[in-house]
């Protein structure tokens, strides 16, 4: 089975729409969503009534959380917090009940999913080898998928030898001989240093993992964050991939 595997979209509607369409070019059968719908950006509603569609797994992130009102927006703070509370006041009922369903971990074709990491799928961010090492601690899967950091990731634990790091788009791995944990990077908000939405495709049948990035208007949003009133920093930060 081939799957295609988004995470932390942050109602970036033009990014997703990109990265659908790479995706229906190259036939996966699922697609699977590790969080983070909406936050940040402009089309909150657009990008949950697409990814409800078209998702056959999604999890929550904490802004789908803070947003749906199980996590209290006084968790987030400066542009993160404005953004959360104006996506509340735009959040239509659907959107709402699709957020209402999710979780923040999950497990699907017997990889494990989460949003943050095993320890914390809700707030913690898998960017440092004891991170990393504690959800291979806790999990038993031969491939971890997890989301939250906005940057691509792949990293290996054989023989309890842990390697790995940033995986740009064009890098492609074979999973079989260690185990792996993978973060398909942002479609909306990259912040490994490349602007272009980023996913990623799995085989688990021929035990392949492939990093793609694409194209989109990132102009086009970025008026679209500024017609909405959100702060500049989230328009600015599209173009610099951090």
């Amino acid at each position: 089975m081939r799957v295609a595997v988004i995470s932390d979209i942050h109602a970036n509607l033009h990014a997703l729409e990109a990265v659908l369409a790479a995706i229906d070019a190259d036939a996966p059968g699922e697609l699977w969503c590790l969080g983070d719908l909406v936050g940040y950006g402009p089309k909150p509603n657009e990008c949950c009534a697409l990814v409800q569609t078209r998702a056959t797994v999604c999890l929550a992130g904490n802004h789908d959380l803070a947003v749906r009102g199980t996590i209290d927006l006084a968790e987030f703070s400066g542009d993160a917090g404005e953004a959360a509370g104006w996506t509340k006041t735009v959040l239509t009922d659907q959107s709402q009940r699709f957020l209402d369903g999710l979780e923040p971990q999950g497990e699907a074709s017997g990889v494990a999913l989460y949003h943050g990491s095993a320890r914390d799928p809700v707030w913690e961010y898998v960017l440092s080898d004891e991170a990393a090492t504690a959800t291979f601690v806790l999990t038993e899967e031969q491939l971890v998928l997890v989301g939250h950091s906005h940057a691509a990731l792949q990293v290996s634990l054989r023989d309890s030898v842990l390697e790995g790091g940033l995986a740009p788009g064009g890098t492609e791995l074979e999973l079989g001989g260690a185990r792996r944990l993978l973060n398909p990077g942002s479609v909306g908000q990259p912040r490994d240093g490349d602007p272009r939405a980023a996913y990623l495709v799995l085989d688990l049948d021929r035990q392949r993992a492939s990093f793609r990035r694409v194209e989109y208007d990132i102009e086009r949003t970025q008026a679209e964050i500024r017609d909405a009133g959100l702060p500049e920093l989230l328009a600015e930060r599209l173009a610099l991939g951090q």
